[in-house]
């Protein structure tokens, strides 16, 4: 027994004392949030990398070499990934017995990193 809490029971728990139930995590939310979270890590280390591969060859990248193109499947299957964060965080929002706020910040941070990356993706396309 909690010899600090007024309100503990002999099992030590809470239950039945008059306290609302508090809600436990969306499953689901957290995966989205992890996944952005990571997706995030991984777009932001690519972007560097493309950009030292850049600055380090004289002319540029070779858009045709292989590690170009891995570069750029690399980007395109994070973003997709961001899609799946984005859908999970949706699908969270509607677990009406889970807290929202994994969710909320899961579908948050997707849709803000794939903003930025379609952003980037238009410039250059827009560059030639």
């Amino acid at each position: 027994m909690n010899q600090y809490s007024p309100y503990a029971t002999v099992g030590g728990t809470n239950e039945g004392v008059g306290f609302a139930a508090s809600k436990p995590h969306s499953g689901i939310g957290i995966a989205s949030f992890v996944i952005a979270c990571l997706g995030g890590l991984a777009m932001l280390g690519l972007i560097v990398m493309a950009g030292v591969m850049e600055t380090s060859s004289p002319g540029g990248m070779d858009e045709d070499s292989a590690s170009a193109v891995l570069l750029g499947l690399s980007m395109i299957g994070i973003a997709f990934g961001l899609v799946l964060s984005a859908i999970l965080g949706i699908v969270s929002l509607f677990q009406t017995t889970r807290k929202k706020l994994f969710g909320i910040l899961g579908l948050s941070i997707s849709v803000v990193i794939e903003a930025l990356f379609l952003s980037i993706l238009v410039i250059g396309l827009m560059m030639g």
